[in-house]
Parts: C-alpha cells; sequence; structure tokens
C-alpha cells in the first residue's frame, strides 16, 4: 500500500529512534525530506544526515543527536497533513514554546525554519514543530 504521509513517516521514525536510543535511523529519501533534515541539523536538533545506497531504494541514515543521554528533540509533530493542510502568512507564523522551538515552514524560497522565514518575510505550509 502507498504512504500517504512521507514526512510524518519520517518524522515517526526520528521519534521512535530517540525512544529507543538509536545513534541512526533509515528514512527513505526524497527531496522535501532532505530539505526538513537540513532545517534540523542547522537548528542543532540532529547532527547530520547522509545517503545511503545500501538498500535496494535510496535512503537517507539521520544521525540522532543526544544531550547527557536525553534527545535533543523532545517533540516533533506534524502541522499540516494531508487531509488538512495548514498555510500561515510571514507575521502569523506559530511560535513554538515562546521561542524555544522550530516550526518548519514550506516556502517559494525553500524549507525554512520559522525565524528564517519571518527574517525573509515570506510565508507557507507548516510542515512540523519541533522542540
Amino acid at each position: 500500500m502507498a504512504m500517504t504521509d512521507p514526512l510524518g513517516d519520517m518524522l515517526t521514525r526520528i521519534r521512535n529512534g530517540q525512544q529507543a536510543k538509536k545513534d541512526s535511523v533509515l528514512s527513505p529519501a526524497s527531496k522535501l525530506r532532505a530539505n526538513v533534515l537540513e532545517v534540523l541539523q542547522r537548528e542543532g536538533y540532529i547532527r547530520g544526515y547522509s545517503d545511503d545506497a545500501s538498500g535496494k531504494h535510496p535512503a537517507l541514515r539521520i544521525e540522532l543527536k543526544y544531550f547527557e543521554g536525553e534527545a535533543a528533540i523532545k517533540h516533533v509533530a506534524r502541522v499540516s497533513k494531508p487531509g488538512r493542510r495548514v498555510y500561515s502568512g510571514s507575521q502569523e507564523l506559530p511560535v513554538v514554546r515562546n521561542g524555544l522551538g522550530i516550526t518548519i515552514v514550506s516556502t517559494p524560497k525553500g524549507v525554512l525554519s520559522d525565524a528564517e522565514a519571518r527574517a525573509e518575510n515570506v510565508g507557507g505550509e507548516v510542515l512540523a514543530e519541533v522542540f
């Protein structure tokens, strides 16, 4: 059966991997997923990611980050879902935990964090929130 929410699947793999204290997790590769991982890496929520061609299909190996035994990502949730898309202007972007977390936004200028989108003065689809 086809996957209806590939980005939600990747976020769930990250969440499950951190609960199981894994060093890294694998997720099928796509441009959107790679762009979201780039934002997570820039903001310091993951150590990094790389292409993994060991299997039949291209995949991304996501290196999870921990601080003193605790996962760097306390909460990750999909906001805009296939059944209910959520869009926001640059001034109306949601603030997560009074600025301690980030919102990942898909904009015409690429996938950005909420702070980057406000600085660029662009809005778009609110993909996920992370703190």
